[in-house]
């Protein structure tokens, strides 16, 4: 019996979506057009979006001939009719197996900062499917909980409280104008809410969100142009640490630069906030490329540290970042300092089926997680053009597929957790139901 496989999904360039009758979804890992396997294909989660392909069209699978073809038009009525690709951008706490399979040559413009996810459509269960497997099953970051017709009172409120803090009229816009969840959340007064305090960076991220030169995609937001005291990040951070459901404090939080390079600040200021409370928990986000900095947080009470990084290949990494005065041994040297000081350490993996499930990668995660002892993986999805990031990777084939990467993680290291979201210090070390992966 023949594998029933769901159908390709296409775009006319009205961008009305459809479903083919006969060819089937296809999915890229790396440059190399695949077939999903049945394990990672599951309904498209509530709360996701369809994006078009721009001037690329799809690749699909021809059961019938046995092999992959480019559908560049489709007759409709008496004319051939062009055609372009569909991707899905999912809710957070999913991670993506397969990129969109397309002819990214056609490709005339640099694709926004979103990342983009193979999509289908499974007759049998009348819905759409994605390439894609939950890792997370944090359900705070839900859209539904984020309704803006209840958070202009709170904002006003809470500037008119503190009309001289820099930094909250700086996350009311981030609220406000950007919708970033993390800023509603400290209007809220629950969950994870940013302390932004760096207007710089020793990094130059290919998929930087804050900051991008004039001839690439624009970023998502403004970074914030100013360093925030140790009153100003205090007088925001104590009353979301005594009050807020859930209370986490992030430092590194989208709308700046890197806030290692602001770490004397930020040691006085959580010195502060952990003197005056032992309620909820102090995060740090960072590059990790000053491993004194971090030891200086460490010894100022830091409950957390989540490391960002691409890739374990020193060359791969410095491709991506384009570090400026650190190298990738410090990045490894700052996350052994978490560990050894006893602090819950992640790595904000940055994944993108073809480079993170590539062969040497795999090798070199699994060296690194054994040598360091890492509490968690978040396995974010790299929002960035798939074509361009593949060419500046240098990737020509594929890897060994992104779910066979975690059954890998997952049974030479049990107890390694794999999340999107951070976690309360309550929550560092969960039970092994709570943790179990993969999530239903």
């Amino acid at each position: 019996m023949s594998r029933r496989l769901p159908k390709m999904v296409y775009a006319d360039l009205k961008r009305n979506i459809f479903d083919h009758a006969e060819l089937c979804m296809a999915g890229m890992n790396g440059a190399a057009a695949v077939l999903p396997d049945d394990v990672e294909l599951i309904p498209l989660p509530d709360d996701s979006k369809l994006f078009t392909m721009p001037g690329m069209p799809p690749i699909a699978w021809d059961s019938r001939k046995k092999n992959f073809t480019t559908v560049a038009e489709l007759r409709e009525g008496k004319r051939n009719q062009r055609i372009q690709a569909v991707a899905a951008f999912m809710a957070p706490g999913y991670l993506r197996t397969l990129l969109p399979a397309c002819d990214y040559s056609s490709k005339t413009v640099q694709l926004p900062l979103w990342s983009y996810t193979a999509v289908g459509w499974d007759e049998e269960r009348d819905c759409f499917v994605v390439a894609a497997t939950k890792v997370d099953s944090n359900s705070t970051w839900n859209p539904v909980n984020f309704d803006d017709r209840t958070l202009d009172p709170l904002v006003r409120r809470m500037l008119k409280d503190m009309p001289d803090n820099r930094l909250l009229e700086q996350l009311s816009r981030c609220a406000v104008d950007y919708h970033c969840f993390a800023a509603k959340n400290l209007f809220y007064r629950r969950w994870e809410a940013p302390l932004p305090t760096s207007p710089i960076c020793n990094s130059a991220c290919l998929g930087c969100i804050s900051l991008q030169a004039s001839e690439c995609c624009p970023s998502n937001h403004d970074r914030i142009s100013f360093v925030p005291t140790p009153d100003e990040l205090c007088q925001v951070a104590l009353p979301h640490l005594e009050q807020a459901d859930q209370a986490i404090v992030s430092y590194g939080q989208g709308c700046e630069g890197d806030p290692i390079l602001q770490a004397d600040t930020i040691a006085e200021a959580t010195l502060r906030m952990k003197k005056t409370t032992s309620r909820g928990t102090v995060n740090f986000n960072s590059n990790g490329s000053i491993p004194e900095r971090v030891q200086l947080l460490c010894d100022a009470g830091m409950d957390s540290f989540r490391f960002s990084m691409n890739s374990l290949r020193e060359d791969l990494y410095n491709r991506y970042y384009r570090p400026k005065g650190y190298h990738f041994a410090d990045v490894l040297r700052s996350v052994k300092i978490s560990k050894q000081a006893g602090r819950f350490t992640s790595i904000n993996y940055l994944v993108s089926p073809g480079v993170s499930d590539a062969p040497a990668e795999v090798e070199a995660l699994l060296a690194f997680v054994a040598e360091t002892g890492l509490d968690m993986i978040q396995m974010r999805n790299l929002s960035i053009d798939p074509e361009y990031y593949n060419r500046e990777m240098g990737v020509l084939g594929k890897g060994i597929g992104m779910y066979r990467l975690l059954q890998r993680l997952k049974k030479e290291f049990p107890r390694l957790q794999f999340g999107y979201y951070n976690r309360t210090k309550e929550n560092f070390y969960p039970s092994d139901l709570e943790t179990g992966w993969p999530i239903s």
